[in-house]
């Protein structure tokens, strides 16, 4: 289970439902004519933009500008539709401010400020922070199994979840990988790169709570489990990847395997006696707490912070309590195998 990953990616899809290019800021007859001004001539006032560059006859030169720049500098660059937006944008906000009028979303998202290109860097920057989190709990995860407890003779681990935890950290990387990479460019490719990995994850996630609630051990049990949920994951992603990208679908789904996972961990950390269950519970509590961040939705501060990338900045703390809840139901499960050997 990663609750944090969770919990975020359900509001995500939630307001997903509500937005299909269609905000308050788009439907400002003035910022509509910027856009068709800006389109048309690749420029607002004085202002021009490189990617709106038009052959002779008057037509959009369809190569953009940008790709004839070294690799590492055309991550930076928009093209010349998203351009025309962002200015547009910026300067009605202007206009507003100076009538004492506040901020309102254009096509689904808050007026955000770009940084080295990124579309919401304060997200960009506490995705990445989730990842690195991870990476370390990860680390210190197989540093615990491999280097500090008994081993069996074949140098495997006593543990008998630690492979599915192993699998359960790469999905969780890639998850907050292209969580960053989604939150720096807002495009049809990272949107779904970013909900296919966060429904793997959430798929995955849910049989990993099935397996070690129940303690199934077994290797065909786990694969009788775990067959029909990975057949259904794996459909669903092609399903919004190839087929239709259905909000209101994907929604319904991952809401589904959210409470049946949420609730098997928490009737779990209640009967199990387990000694680190506190860790289990605070992250639960305190992530569901969290999510009234997420609740009141506010306009980003001087246009890099807002509610969502507070958010996703309380997950950072959570996830390494959740990393150190899983060592010590390794060290737990260890010390059990080893005194019941005795």
């Amino acid at each position: 289970m990663d609750p944090m990953r969770l919990f975020s990616f359900l509001l995500v899809i939630s307001w997903s439902v509500n937005i299909i290019d269609a905000s308050l800021g788009d439907a400002d007859p003035n910022y509509r004519r910027c856009i068709s001004q800006c389109q048309e001539t690749g420029c607002i006032g004085p202002k021009c933009f490189p990617p709106c560059t038009f052959s002779s006859d008057g037509e959009l030169v369809g190569r953009p500008w940008y790709t004839q720049e070294p690799l590492y500098l055309q991550w930076k660059k928009w093209d010349c539709q998203s351009d025309c937006r962002y200015h547009c944008m910026l300067d009605r906000e202007k206009e507003k401010e100076l009538l004492n009028i506040g901020p309102v979303k254009y096509h689904g998202k808050w007026p955000f400020k770009r940084i080295y290109g990124m579309q919401e860097p304060a997200s960009v920057a506490f995705s990445a922070l989730n990842l690195a989190m991870h990476f370390h709990g990860w680390v210190s995860f197989f540093i615990l199994l491999y280097y500090k407890l008994p081993l069996k003779d074949g140098k495997k681990a006593y543990y008998e979840y630690a492979g599915l935890w192993h699998f359960y950290a790469l999905l969780s990387l890639n998850s907050w990988f292209w969580s960053a990479v989604f939150h720096s460019r807002d495009v049809d490719l990272t949107e779904k790169l970013d909900y296919s990995s966060a429904v793997v994850l959430l798929g995955y996630s849910l049989i990993l709570s099935i397996l070690r609630s129940f303690n199934v051990r077994d290797e065909a049990t786990r694969v009788m489990v775990s067959a029909p949920l990975i057949a259904f994951v794996v459909t669903h992603a092609m399903y919004l990847n190839f087929y239709k990208l259905d909000y209101g679908w994907n929604m319904i789904i991952c809401v589904a395997m959210a409470v049946t996972q949420l609730t098997i961990w928490a009737v779990w950390a209640g009967f199990s006696h387990h000694p680190s269950r506190w860790k289990l519970w605070l992250v639960v509590i305190a992530g569901g707490l969290a999510m009234l961040l997420e609740i009141y939705d506010f306009p980003p501060y001087e246009g890099l912070l807002d509610a969502h990338a507070l958010w996703h900045a309380t997950t950072i703390p959570l996830t390494y309590i959740w990393w150190s809840f899983i060592r010590d139901d390794a060290k737990f499960r260890t010390t059990k195998f080893l005194n019941k050997a005795k």
